[in-house]
């Protein structure tokens, strides 16, 4: 049991972080969240509130992140505004909440003599290149400002490991789906929002033909690569977190029906802008320096958020 040590989630009360706490809790971790509750939900949090130390408070604001950053071994940075459309409509709001409260979280990691950063970083920094799967040493090519400011939050990782001797990871998510995500939030994720609309018997909006690919990744799998990757001694690396395999859209509306044993039909609208084509990952990085692998796949994972929303329903 690692009960010496102490872990800070920023955003923990937002849906990776959630899970991360359940998670690290029962590993034996001590854990310390920060979260201004703009996109978390202190519901998602609630049943661990005596169980951990949490700060109401903004990582733009060095001091909060400071204070919150003293005493602590390990910080997963996994605060953020998860969404393209947002970044296009605010570009300013999308800076700050994810670039700027970076470097904070960093700056107060290097002041503190924290022993190693995770930082949830973004597949949509590879952009719309058509060559599939996508490896790390792929040229970044960001479509939108979510995902250029992720990419730079990545580089200042980086540079704090080589210039400062801050140990750093940075983990590309793909595509995250599981328990806490908010399927009402403008921010929220597809599944969440099909898998609801679904279960009410209403259609589901694509965004052009439905043939988009998405290397969906169930969250336990991301929850076990922050672990491992906290508990590594690798430094100053991208790693892709994702299944390795993919499906499209209309897909994934299939397999939901299956599950459901219902047959509704998606409404298809125009494309939107910065929203990417195809998305695999190549995740053999993440198995060499981690020894990560895939704890469950996509339609096991679809299985077990429909019987999660079928459950809080009744």
């Amino acid at each position: 049991m690692k009960v010496s040590k102490t872990i800070l989630i920023t955003g923990g009360a937002g849906f990776i972080g959630s899970n991360l706490i359940k998670e690290l809790l029962g590993r034996g971790y001590q854990v310390c969240v920060i979260d201004n509750l703009s996109t978390g939900n202190i519901k998602n949090i609630e049943p661990f509130l005596n169980k951990i130390e949490f700060i109401e408070g903004d990582l733009i604001d060095l001091e909060t992140v400071k204070n919150a950053v003293k005493g602590v071994d390990y910080i997963l940075h996994q605060a953020a505004i998860p969404s393209v459309a947002h970044s296009i409509k605010n570009p300013l709001d999308s800076h700050n909440s994810n670039l700027n409260a970076t470097l904070n979280v960093l700056l107060a990691a290097k002041e503190n003599n924290v022993k190693k950063v995770i930082y949830a970083s973004s597949s949509s920094i590879y952009g719309g290149s058509p060559e599939l799967p996508k490896e790390e040493n792929f040229p970044p090519n960001p479509l939108s400002f979510y995902a250029l400011t992720k990419y730079a939050g990545e580089k200042y990782c980086q540079l704090f490991s080589k210039l400062c001797g801050l140990p750093t990871i940075s983990l590309r998510y793909f595509n995250i789906f599981g328990p806490n995500q908010d399927p009402d939030s403008e921010y929220s994720a597809v599944i969440p929002k099909f898998i609801k609309l679904m279960l009410q018997g209403k259609q589901p909006v694509i965004y052009g033909d439905g043939e988009q690919t998405r290397d969906f990744t169930y969250i336990d799998n991301t929850v076990e690569a922050n672990i491992l990757a906290m508990e590594s001694d690798i430094s100053g690396e991208v790693i892709n977190i994702a299944c390795g395999e993919m499906i499209s859209l209309n897909q994934l509306v299939e397999i939901i029906n299956k599950y459901l044993g219902k047959n509704i039909k998606p409404i298809y609208q125009d494309e939107r802008a910065g929203d990417v084509k195809h998305s695999l990952a190549d995740i053999s990085k993440a198995k060499k320096l981690l020894g990560y692998k895939p704890i469950v796949m996509i339609e096991e994972g679809l299985k077990k958020l429909i019987d999660h929303y079928e459950r809080i329903k009744k």
